[in-house]
């Protein structure tokens, strides 16, 4: 049997057990604003209408074990669960109602049964342990035709039974939605701790559903805005040590570093280009500040653009052709887009109020934004020519916004009053649709998701 090997998480997987397929009466169902599809796999369909979601049913059956793997099976099915019914597109069942209990793997499910208790799909499967591996199988079915839509195994550690659950799902997702998953992702993000006057604050990373939280630094340094480079396992942010501003590297797995370089008032977050070899970057001078691009391979620094006002929060285009950022130089803070080398800037916010912290969608499609007037600070996008501006969420103070992979879902961070107050992550569909918080302990803010991991 082919066999593909990841030698980052150790995790080996199986080709699917059969080719996944739509079934030929795949339909489609529009968003007019976004464009955004699901796909109807013959009777299993998500409607996706006019922001509105309405969730799947989907059962997913408690996984098999053997041979000890009895918790990590449990885990598995467990998150599973938690990633599909987080998304918003799915209402998994209370497994208390189900009328089969699937006792064998191999076994076709009692269709009629699930069916009674109105589920649409179903998922199965089973995690043993073999020669001090753990192999996981699941199946996912349509419980109306009868067909099975995806089967796959996977070989790995039983340590990382939590990130083969956000696999599944991740595979889950795409087949009924067509929409790519977003589950087995990394989120980078600033942990606050402390009196609110006195807060220490750490990078720390965890997985995009708030598990496995450990921090990067200590907590000596002020740390600001972490943002991934396209390798997933490293990120660029800024620190105040001994009150000098540097710009990092990180490797996050071995907590390695290095300075990028020392910038003196410099202000805001450092980025990537998709290409992983140049970081751009907001240098103060004086009462105004510039956008600078570095590259990581000669250190050469190249200023993109030169007025007499704030200039900052850059962020490219995936493609690298193009750059977002915000400036006041027409007297207040707006949204301005610039080819790559700092030609062509133009301003594309026009509505009431301040723009600020662009940042462009991994799909090319949108640029996401913070906007402040009337007292309230939204999240919102637009289209990269400043048509099609959408308001997802507002409130206090909501900032920071930073995309999913599959550009669907944006997370941000939203400040709480009083003087227990402070800063949480909550997320949102691209739709404005599901709105919530990360369930994590403490106070997070400048959130940055990671592209896929390998």
């Amino acid at each position: 049997m082919t066999r593909t090997r990841n030698t980052t998480s150790m995790i080996s997987i199986d080709f699917p057990l059969h080719h996944l397929r739509r079934l030929a009466a795949a339909a489609f169902v529009a968003l007019a604003v976004f464009g955004l599809q699901s796909a109807a796999v013959a009777q299993t369909e998500i409607d996706i209408t006019g922001g509105r979601v309405d969730p799947l049913p989907i059962a997913i059956s408690p996984f098999l074990a053997g041979g000890g793997a009895e918790e990590a099976s449990a885990t598995i099915s467990a998150v599973i669960t938690n990633d599909l019914g987080r998304s918003g597109y799915f209402a998994p069942l209370d497994p208390a109602t189900f009328i089969e209990k699937i006792a064998s793997f191999d076994q076709t499910p009692d269709f009629a049964s699930w069916k009674q208790i109105q589920a649409k799909a179903l998922v199965s499967g089973q995690a043993f342990m073999d020669g001090g591996k753990m192999r996981v199988e699941f199946r996912l079915w349509d419980v109306n035709t009868g067909q099975q839509l995806a089967a796959q195994q996977f070989t790995t550690s039983p340590k990382n039974d939590r990130r083969i659950g956000h696999m599944i799902a991740d595979i889950i997702y795409k087949q009924l939605t067509g929409i790519d998953g977003y589950f087995d992702t990394r989120i980078v993000f600033v942990t606050e701790e402390g009196p609110k006057d006195k807060r220490i604050k750490k990078l720390a990373i965890m997985d995009q559903d708030g598990f496995n939280i450990r921090a990067l630094t200590d907590g000596k340094d002020l740390v600001l805005t972490p943002r991934f480079s396209p390798s997933t396992n490293e990120i660029t942010y800024m620190s105040f040590g001994n009150a000098e501003p540097r710009v990092y590297l990180m490797n996050i797995d071995t907590k390695q570093r290095e300075i990028v370089g020392q910038f003196p008032n410099m202000s805001f977050a450092p980025r990537f280009s998709p290409d992983g070899q140049r970081v751009i970057m907001s240098l103060q001078e004086g009462g105004n500040s510039n956008i600078f691009e570095l590259d990581l391979r000669s250190r050469n620094v190249r200023q993109l653009t030169n007025e007499a006002s704030i200039n900052t929060a850059p962020s490219y285009s995936p493609d690298g052709t193009q750059i977002a950022f915000e400036s006041d130089r027409g007297g207040t803070q707006q949204i301005y887009v610039m080819s790559s080398d700092g030609s062509n800037q133009n301003r594309i916010s026009f509505g009431n109020g301040r723009y600020s912290t662009p940042v462009w969608s991994p799909d090319g499609q949108w640029i996401a934004f913070t906007k402040q007037g009337g007292g309230k600070f939204a999240i919102g996008v637009m289209k990269p020519d400043g048509s099609g501006e959408r308001i997802l969420t507002e409130g206090y103070h909501n900032e920071g916004p930073t995309w999913a992979p599959n550009s669907r879902v944006l997370m941000f961070f939203r400040d709480t009053q009083g003087e227990n107050g402070g800063p949480q992550l909550w997320s949102v569909d691209i739709t404005g649709y599901n709105e919530q918080r990360l369930p994590i302990d403490g106070f997070g803010s400048d959130p940055a998701w990671s592209p896929k991991l390998n």
